[in-house]
């Protein structure tokens, strides 16, 4: 009896171990997570911190192989727009937490609803998951906290007498001055369009920034844009063209062209965003440069404007996409990527973005000038402006405020015209 009783036990343990076994292989099977991100270069800035984490994660997981189809922004959006129509959409997509973009995505059924709790201790700050969310469910994570600025450099500055200005009227004499000594103000990139239309809106907080975004999607709601800070950004957008705060042929220079203008000492200022901080950790750039990298917030204009005020929000991130066939590996991958430990560490230790995460927790005292000036940004900042006017419409009003205010810029239209044909757009 007794040893009937141990071989059915040892029976029931060789089961067990057999269960495991099979299990274990399961586990072990090859998995394919494909990968479409909007970071080409993977040796430097972002590109360089997502792969970073995907070859940690692949040595941590030796059945798993990532494939990264990487294009730039523009490229990106066409060929995520071809994905979603068709039935072969890669499993962990970049996205942005944008109407213009992301409502859009959800409504077709695109991206795969995430668990709020299993990111509930990741650290993420306070509304910098809103925009990924829709009716209440989360469908992304977003990877940073994109402040924009005006970028310059310090030792132009100081070899020619410039003060950085405190007004916007200074900024346009500045510029008027930069000239003279024949260097470009500030490197614009207006072939993409976007950064024009998120000048006129820094243009509108700096004017009067109470609750603008939500001023503005009642305007895109409505077509109102009377509002006076509205129009006179616009006059001001156009006016700083005219006078030549930008370099000539501004309207057909693309972001990487913009970048060099300034990278390469012809530009004394480059206005983009805290993504772009990386120039001072970029040793392909001249150390005189890279080293001498500074930034402003663009100075307020108007009796309502507030100078701590910035033009921000939470931009760029990633979803796992509904359809995916390894969901489960994708989502684990997601989850990888967000530990405090891995992207927020990465990309602030090495310069390259600010997480929209709690980044503070991993402060050096080793950070470069401008890492140090973000920071303080950030922290003494009363109000945030939220998503700028171009990406808080329809994919539509989009591109009609892409090309329109980019027709703004040089004077093809009117901004009459320019608020005329947004207003047209209303319950679109």
């Amino acid at each position: 009896m007794k040893a009937r009783k141990l071989l059915s036990v040892s029976m029931a343990a060789a089961a067990a171990l057999l269960t495991m076994s099979a299990t274990a292989m399961a586990e072990e099977e090859p998995v394919t997570i494909k990968v479409f991100s909007n970071n080409p270069d993977r040796t430097a800035d972002q590109g360089l911190v997502e792969q970073t984490i995907f070859d940690a994660y692949m040595e941590e997981h030796p059945n798993v192989t990532i494939e990264v189809e990487a294009l730039d922004d523009e490229a990106y959006k066409t060929k995520f727009k071809a994905y979603a129509a068709g039935s072969e959409m890669p499993d962990l997509v970049s996205v942005w937490g944008q109407p213009g973009f992301i409502d859009e995505v959800i409504d077709a059924g695109v991206l795969a609803e995430l668990n709020p709790e299993d990111f509930a201790d990741y650290g993420f700050l306070e509304g910098s998951l809103d925009g990924f969310s829709g009716d209440g469910k989360l469908y992304g994570l977003a990877r940073n906290t994109d402040v924009i600025v005006v970028y310059y450099n310090a030792k132009m500055f100081e070899d020619n007498g410039w003060e950085v200005p405190a007004t916007y009227e200074e900024f346009l004499t500045l510029a008027d001055t930069i000239n003279e000594a024949g260097f470009i103000p500030v490197a614009m990139d207006g072939g993409d369009k976007w950064p024009l239309y998120i000048y006129l809106y820094d243009l509108m907080n700096k004017k009067d920034g109470t609750d603008l975004m939500q001023k503005t999607l009642d305007a895109i709601a409505s077509g109102d844009y009377s509002d006076l800070a509205f129009i006179e950004a616009a006059d001001m957008l156009r006016e700083a063209a005219e006078r030549g705060v930008f370099q000539i042929g501004f309207e057909t220079t693309d972001y990487g062209t913009a970048q060099n203008l300034f990278t390469n000492g012809q530009a004394a200022m480059y206005y983009m965003g805290s993504w772009d901080m990386s120039m001072a950790t970029n040793m392909d750039i001249p150390d005189e440069i890279r080293e001498n990298i500074r930034c402003f917030n663009l100075p307020v204009n108007g009796e309502n404007a507030d100078p701590l005020a910035l033009t921000a929000w939470n931009g760029g991130g990633y979803s796992v996409t509904e359809n995916s066939a390894n969901k489960e590996a994708a989502l684990d991958l997601l989850k990888y990527m967000f530990l405090p430990e891995n992207w927020t560490r990465i990309a602030w230790e090495n310069g390259v973005c600010m997480s929209a995460q709690d980044f503070s927790q991993f402060a050096t005292g080793n950070e470069t000038e401008v890492q140090k000036q973000l920071m303080d940004m950030v922290a003494e900042a009363t109000a945030i402006s939220g998503t700028s006017i171009g990406d808080l419409g329809t994919s539509e009003y989009k591109t009609v405020c892409e090309d329109t205010v980019q027709q703004l810029a040089i004077g093809s239209i009117t901004t009459e015209e320019f608020w005329a044909g947004l207003s047209a757009l209303a319950g679109k």
